[in-house]
Protein backbone atom coordinates (compact mmCIF):
# COMPACT_ATOMS: atom_id res chain seq x y z
CA UNK A 1 0.00 0.00 0.00
CA UNK A 2 1.31 3.39 -0.79
CA UNK A 3 1.77 5.59 2.04
CA UNK A 4 -1.17 8.00 2.94
CA UNK A 5 -0.36 11.75 3.83
CA UNK A 6 0.34 12.33 7.33
CA UNK A 7 -1.34 14.91 9.90
CA UNK A 8 -0.11 18.19 8.77
CA UNK A 9 3.68 19.80 10.06
CA UNK A 10 3.50 23.75 10.65
CA UNK A 11 7.13 24.97 10.88
CA UNK A 12 6.12 28.78 10.82
CA UNK A 13 9.02 31.22 9.21
CA UNK A 14 10.69 28.25 8.88
CA UNK A 15 11.52 27.18 5.10
CA UNK A 16 12.32 23.56 4.24
CA UNK A 17 14.62 23.18 0.77
CA UNK A 18 14.97 19.76 -0.31
CA UNK A 19 17.26 18.05 -2.52
CA UNK A 20 16.21 16.06 -5.01
CA UNK A 21 18.34 13.22 -5.90
CA UNK A 22 17.78 10.40 -3.34
CA UNK A 23 15.47 12.13 -1.16
CA UNK A 24 12.52 12.59 -3.04
CA UNK A 25 14.09 10.68 -6.20
CA UNK A 26 15.08 6.97 -5.72
CA UNK A 27 17.98 5.86 -6.94
CA UNK A 28 19.01 4.25 -10.16
CA UNK A 29 17.95 0.92 -9.84
CA UNK A 30 20.08 -2.12 -10.43
CA UNK A 31 18.55 -2.73 -13.85
CA UNK A 32 18.92 0.95 -14.41
CA UNK A 33 22.92 0.69 -13.84
CA UNK A 34 22.99 -2.12 -15.34
CA UNK A 35 21.37 -0.83 -18.79
CA UNK A 36 24.02 2.17 -18.64
CA UNK A 37 26.76 -0.14 -18.62
CA UNK A 38 25.95 -2.30 -21.40
CA UNK A 39 25.58 0.63 -23.40
CA UNK A 40 28.54 1.95 -22.44
CA UNK A 41 30.35 -1.24 -22.60
CA UNK A 42 32.72 -0.76 -20.03
CA UNK A 43 33.51 -2.54 -16.64
CA UNK A 44 31.33 -1.68 -13.66
CA UNK A 45 34.71 -1.19 -11.76
CA UNK A 46 35.82 1.39 -13.95
CA UNK A 47 32.98 3.22 -15.27
CA UNK A 48 31.35 4.79 -12.05
CA UNK A 49 34.71 5.80 -10.89
CA UNK A 50 34.97 7.92 -14.06
CA UNK A 51 30.79 8.41 -14.14
CA UNK A 52 31.38 10.68 -10.52
CA UNK A 53 34.70 12.29 -11.13
CA UNK A 54 33.51 14.21 -13.65
CA UNK A 55 30.11 14.88 -12.16
CA UNK A 56 30.49 18.20 -10.81
CA UNK A 57 31.50 20.09 -13.96
CA UNK A 58 28.25 18.82 -14.97
CA UNK A 59 25.83 19.94 -12.34
CA UNK A 60 27.51 22.99 -12.35
CA UNK A 61 26.98 23.91 -16.03
CA UNK A 62 30.24 24.75 -17.01
CA UNK A 63 30.66 21.14 -18.75
CA UNK A 64 28.53 20.11 -21.66
CA UNK A 65 26.63 17.10 -21.89
CA UNK A 66 29.39 16.08 -24.65
CA UNK A 67 32.16 17.21 -23.05
CA UNK A 68 31.29 15.12 -19.67
CA UNK A 69 30.60 11.43 -21.70
CA UNK A 70 34.47 12.09 -23.55
CA UNK A 71 35.88 12.83 -20.46
CA UNK A 72 33.86 9.71 -18.93
CA UNK A 73 34.83 7.83 -22.12
CA UNK A 74 39.05 8.94 -21.77
CA UNK A 75 39.14 7.69 -18.26
CA UNK A 76 37.80 4.38 -19.25
CA UNK A 77 39.69 3.89 -22.69
CA UNK A 78 36.52 4.16 -24.69
CA UNK A 79 35.66 5.75 -27.62
CA UNK A 80 31.72 7.14 -27.95
CA UNK A 81 30.10 8.86 -31.12
CA UNK A 82 28.46 11.28 -31.13
CA UNK A 83 25.25 8.81 -30.98
CA UNK A 84 26.16 6.48 -28.73
CA UNK A 85 26.66 10.18 -26.58
CA UNK A 86 22.65 10.91 -26.75
CA UNK A 87 21.46 6.85 -25.88
CA UNK A 88 23.90 6.70 -22.99
CA UNK A 89 22.67 10.62 -21.75
CA UNK A 90 19.26 9.33 -22.24
CA UNK A 91 19.61 6.35 -20.36
CA UNK A 92 21.53 8.00 -17.49
CA UNK A 93 18.89 10.86 -17.55
CA UNK A 94 15.92 8.52 -17.17
CA UNK A 95 17.62 6.49 -14.43
CA UNK A 96 16.77 9.66 -12.15
CA UNK A 97 13.39 9.94 -12.93
CA UNK A 98 11.41 8.87 -10.28
CA UNK A 99 9.58 9.57 -7.25
CA UNK A 100 10.11 8.06 -3.15
CA UNK A 101 6.34 7.78 -2.66
CA UNK A 102 7.68 8.55 1.57
CA UNK A 103 9.06 11.39 1.13
CA UNK A 104 6.26 12.73 -1.16
CA UNK A 105 3.64 12.22 1.67
CA UNK A 106 5.51 14.22 4.17
CA UNK A 107 6.34 17.14 1.82
CA UNK A 108 2.34 17.02 1.04
CA UNK A 109 1.96 17.37 5.34
CA UNK A 110 4.45 20.47 5.21
CA UNK A 111 2.09 22.07 2.15
CA UNK A 112 -0.86 21.14 4.37
CA UNK A 113 1.03 22.86 7.36
CA UNK A 114 1.54 26.21 5.49
CA UNK A 115 5.00 25.37 5.39
CA UNK A 116 7.10 27.15 2.57
CA UNK A 117 9.24 24.70 0.46
CA UNK A 118 11.27 24.91 -2.26
CA UNK A 119 14.11 22.74 -3.89
CA UNK A 120 17.48 22.72 -4.09
CA UNK A 121 19.40 20.14 -6.38
CA UNK A 122 22.77 19.50 -8.12
CA UNK A 123 21.50 18.67 -11.63
CA UNK A 124 22.61 19.85 -15.10
CA UNK A 125 20.08 22.27 -16.63
CA UNK A 126 18.42 19.28 -18.47
CA UNK A 127 15.93 18.18 -15.41
CA UNK A 128 14.98 21.73 -14.70
CA UNK A 129 12.06 21.15 -17.06
CA UNK A 130 11.07 17.49 -14.56
CA UNK A 131 11.74 19.57 -11.28
CA UNK A 132 9.74 22.51 -12.15
CA UNK A 133 6.67 21.20 -14.41
CA UNK A 134 6.38 17.81 -13.02
CA UNK A 135 3.59 16.96 -10.53
CA UNK A 136 5.64 17.52 -7.36
CA UNK A 137 6.98 21.53 -9.28
CA UNK A 138 3.80 22.79 -7.56
CA UNK A 139 4.49 22.27 -4.01
CA UNK A 140 7.57 24.09 -4.20
CA UNK A 141 7.33 27.95 -4.39
CA UNK A 142 11.30 28.24 -5.90
CA UNK A 143 13.32 25.32 -7.59
CA UNK A 144 16.92 25.75 -7.76
CA UNK A 145 18.87 23.59 -10.48
CA UNK A 146 22.54 24.45 -9.85
CA UNK A 147 23.45 23.77 -13.32
CA UNK A 148 21.32 27.20 -14.44
CA UNK A 149 23.14 29.04 -11.56
CA UNK A 150 26.60 28.18 -12.27
CA UNK A 151 27.26 26.92 -8.73
CA UNK A 152 26.95 23.97 -6.76
CA UNK A 153 26.63 22.56 -3.25
CA UNK A 154 28.17 22.35 -0.87
CA UNK A 155 29.82 25.80 -1.27
CA UNK A 156 28.35 28.52 0.60
CA UNK A 157 27.48 30.98 -2.62
CA UNK A 158 24.34 28.22 -3.42
CA UNK A 159 22.98 28.07 -0.36
CA UNK A 160 23.30 32.33 0.08
CA UNK A 161 21.29 32.73 -3.42
CA UNK A 162 18.86 30.69 -2.14
CA UNK A 163 18.48 32.26 1.17
CA UNK A 164 18.28 35.49 -0.77
CA UNK A 165 15.92 34.89 -3.19
CA UNK A 166 13.60 33.48 -0.52
CA UNK A 167 14.27 36.39 1.32
CA UNK A 168 14.59 34.55 4.69
CA UNK A 169 17.33 34.45 7.54
CA UNK A 170 19.42 31.99 7.70
CA UNK A 171 17.92 30.99 10.98
CA UNK A 172 14.54 30.25 8.60
CA UNK A 173 16.18 27.95 7.00
CA UNK A 174 16.13 23.92 6.93
CA UNK A 175 18.12 21.69 4.27
CA UNK A 176 17.20 18.12 3.72
CA UNK A 177 19.66 16.07 1.98
CA UNK A 178 21.00 12.51 1.98
CA UNK A 179 24.62 13.87 1.46
CA UNK A 180 26.39 15.10 4.91
CA UNK A 181 28.33 17.40 3.23
CA UNK A 182 25.55 19.21 1.81
CA UNK A 183 23.66 19.44 4.91
CA UNK A 184 26.80 20.77 6.63
CA UNK A 185 26.85 23.58 3.78
CA UNK A 186 24.01 24.45 5.00
CA UNK A 187 25.17 24.76 8.58
CA UNK A 188 28.62 26.79 7.78
CA UNK A 189 25.94 29.58 6.48
CA UNK A 190 23.93 29.32 9.87
CA UNK A 191 20.80 27.25 8.69
CA UNK A 192 20.00 23.39 9.58
CA UNK A 193 19.74 20.39 7.98
CA UNK A 194 19.02 16.91 7.84
CA UNK A 195 20.58 13.91 6.48
CA UNK A 196 18.19 12.10 5.03
CA UNK A 197 18.01 8.30 5.00
CA UNK A 198 14.45 7.55 4.77
CA UNK A 199 11.28 9.35 4.89
CA UNK A 200 10.43 7.83 8.50
CA UNK A 201 13.20 9.21 9.95
CA UNK A 202 12.56 12.76 8.17
CA UNK A 203 9.08 12.92 8.97
CA UNK A 204 10.34 12.27 12.86
CA UNK A 205 12.80 15.44 12.90
CA UNK A 206 10.39 17.58 11.18
CA UNK A 207 7.99 16.86 14.21
CA UNK A 208 10.60 17.61 16.70
CA UNK A 209 11.56 20.94 14.91
CA UNK A 210 7.76 21.85 15.43
CA UNK A 211 7.32 20.79 18.82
Amino acid sequence: MPPTVPSPIALGTRVVVFDYGEVISHSPSEADRAALLARAGVADEAFWPAYWAHREGLDQGTVSIADYWAAVGRDVGATWSPIDVHELWAIDHRSWLSIDPGTLAVLHALAAGGTRLALLSNAGADFSGWLRSGSFGPLFERVFVSGELGLVKPHAPIYEHVLAELGIDAADFLFVDNKSENVEGARAVGGDGHVFTGAEGLEAWLREVAA
